[in-house]
């Protein structure tokens, strides 16, 4: 009776003896697992040690989702683990775990871990330093993150080990942190994060009191390092589920702490149905297992607030191009001091947001050399959607829709009255038209509409 009083006091906290979910229980089978899966689990087995595929894939599986990938969690150290495989690698110093490579699977094996302790365990804010404390199964479920995400699955019996409640908690669709939300996401602010991606990519509800502190603690997110914001920034917005993510993270006061533009940005009407238009344009892509380009993305994402300090340049008597390349360097300035966008992702944007205003150029020869830019289909993809928002006339982009998939004569026809001084035009229309015809780059051997980010992706 103490220990039921216990736990309605202290929901989530893990019990010492967990609950045992026979197969007959569940319905998740070994062969749902991945060939690399059941091979590592097998051989930790098979040398003596505990074995559990555990977190989102037990969780995606009672789902009924098919996971990306499989954890697996084991009582093996990392040195005892690491002989075991001909090619595993010891990764992590916050946090240390093998990677072993199956294939073309890549499994990470993590140890059993106890609660970090002690006065340097946390920063000032409550921020965990460190996490190598190696402990058993009931400490490592009950320093994980939220109850669904603490699930042992063992392959050999095919039962899953449940010291949290997660399964009901599955069952009910519901995303509960374990132990006091105050505590735990001050220990990781990440975990806000997530919450919220995972809600709404699993269309689960987060339980009142794990909500409840998100927004007063939102400015923690201030606190954690630029490049780890960065990986978990793309997971969002690479979810398949993006733009209910965004409104979910404004509605928890989270969207500021997260992009500092982007409250500006989402402020002016053209702005928020540009940026609606490219997270449907890439949850589409996402669901349709399509390749998808951070650095499209981030560049849709910012273009705005680049609009604005652009114009404003201009305003002040700035020369339009020199102001755009100004505006870029200051907007991405201001980002990376919250979000560590890597610097080959930076030059694809840039190369896409520089490109905007060669597309107002279709006079002379301008339009053949911009259609053999490299970056001229994530550029043009760029274009479809400002004339979607509104930013620009749909003509245009109607016009380049036709002029990229045009012949020769029919492009000559397209070409608008060149008005510039005849000493700054550099070369004839004749060997414009003779480029297009000859030239491997031209829009004959263009990918197929839809595909830039694909392609944006291999340059990267």
């Amino acid at each position: 009776m103490i220990r039921r009083l216990l736990a309605r006091l202290m929901p989530g906290r893990p019990a010492a003896k967990p609950r045992v979910f026979g197969p007959d229980k569940h319905s998740i089978r070994r062969s749902q697992l991945s060939a690399g899966a059941r091979s590592v689990t097998r051989k930790l087995h098979e040398a003596g040690f505990e074995a559990f595929i555990v977190g989102g894939a037990v969780r995606d599986l009672l789902l009924g989702i098919e996971p990306k990938d499989f954890d697996i969690a084991t009582n093996a150290t990392p040195e005892q683990v690491k002989p075991l495989f001909r090619r595993a690698f010891i990764i992590g110093r916050r946090f240390r775990l093998v990677h072993v490579h199956a294939g073309a699977e890549v499994l990470e094996v993590s140890t059993y871990r106890a609660a970090q302790t002690g006065e340097d365990a946390t920063d000032e804010h409550g921020r965990l330093l460190s996490d190598n404390v190696y402990g058993t199964q009931a400490d490592d479920a009950r320093r994980r993150d939220f109850t669904a995400n603490a699930l042992y699955f063992d392959p050999e019996t095919e039962t899953i080990v449940d010291y949290v409640g997660g399964v009901a908690d599955v069952r009910a669709r519901r995303l509960k942190l374990i132990g006091p939300p105050v505590t735990r996401f001050r220990e990781d602010p990440v975990r806000m994060l997530r919450a919220v991606r995972l809600a709404a990519k699993l269309s689960l509800a987060i339980e009142p009191k794990t909500a409840a502190p998100i927004a007063k603690l939102a400015p923690l997110i201030q606190n954690v390092p630029p490049a780890r914001l960065f990986d978990e920034m793309q997971k969002l917005l690479l979810s398949g589920h993006a733009a209910e993510t965004l409104k979910s993270l404004r509605a928890h006061g989270l969207a500021h702490g997260l992009l500092p533009l982007l409250d500006v940005i989402l402020e002016q009407p053209l702005g928020t149905r540009f940026i609606d238009a490219a997270l449907a344009n890439t949850d589409a892509r996402v669901r349709a297992d399509k390749g998808v380009s951070p650095a499209f993305l981030f560049a849709t994402l910012l273009w705005h607030e680049v609009l604005v300090t652009w114009n404003a340049r201009k305003a002040k008597g700035e020369k339009p191009l020199p102001a755009l390349f100004e505006a870029m360097d200051s907007v991405l300035e201001a980002q990376a001091a919250r979000i560590a966008i890597p610097r080959r992702f930076e030059a694809t944007i840039k190369e896409i947001w520089s490109l905007q205003p060669r597309f107002e150029q279709r006079a002379g020869t301008r339009p053949y050399r911009l259609a053999e830019h490299p970056r001229f289909r994530a550029a043009y993809d760029f274009l479809l959607l400002r004339a979607e928002s509104g930013e620009v006339p749909q003509a245009l982009a109607d016009w380049w829709t036709r002029f990229e998939s045009a012949g020769p004569d029919e492009r000559e026809a397209m070409l608008k009255p060149d008005e510039a001084p005849a000493r700054k035009r550099r070369r004839s229309r004749s060997r414009g038209r003779k480029r297009s015809a000859d030239s491997d780059g031209g829009a004959g051997d263009a990918p197929a509409d839809g595909d830039a980010q694909d392609q944006a992706d291999h340059a990267d």
